[in-house]
């Protein structure tokens, strides 16, 4: 089983190959971010991630960040994912399994899922109308158990408000 030095360092070399082949060359301020980024499991906003690299390293830009992260995802190391907030989430993508997300609409809290059951149906519908899917992404809004645990508390009704996420109108003015 490979140690988590052994991946990171396969996934540095895969980014270096890759930075190489735009002919791009390996800087520190890049080594810094893919690093951070590598090292965290959590879903991070370009933003998320400029806040922990200042921790590191204050003269590192904003735009270096999120120049670093498109090239993270187009080395297969990051996935873009968005949860219907409005914001651009990344999480790590390279050796990691296929997995859903369910967002919780009180506190934000994402919890990563598998389903084969889901998979399954996936597949089958895809056959049903003979289409071929290159990808997909299930996202399911709802309310977490601990956000559960204190609505009982507080015994208020709900209100008739959608959730909170966002999600633009396709019809434009």
């Amino acid at each position: 089983m490979a140690t988590r030095r052994d991946r990171f360092e396969t996934e540095r070399k895969i980014f270096i190959e890759h930075i190489r082949s735009l002919g791009l060359r390996q800087t520190g301020q890049r080594e810094l971010i893919m690093k951070t980024f590598l090292s965290t499991e959590e879903h991070l906003t370009i933003e998320d991630l400029h806040r922990l690299v200042q921790k590191h390293d204050p003269t590192v830009g904003h735009t270096t960040v999120y120049r670093t992260l498109k090239l993270l995802t187009e080395a297969g190391l990051a996935r873009e994912v968005r949860f219907g907030d409005n914001k651009t989430y990344f999480e790590h993508h390279y050796n990691h399994e296929h997995h859903d997300h369910m967002i919780c609409t009180q506190c934000g809290r994402v919890i990563e899922f598998y389903s084969e059951a889901i998979e399954n149906l996936q597949e089958k519908m895809a056959e049903k109308f003979n289409f071929r899917p290159t990808h997909h992404s299930l996202r399911m809004w709802g309310i977490c158990v601990d956000c559960q645990a204190r609505e009982a508390e507080v015994h208020t009704a709900p209100s008739g408000a959608q959730p909170r996420v966002r999600v633009r109108s396709a019809i434009r003015k």
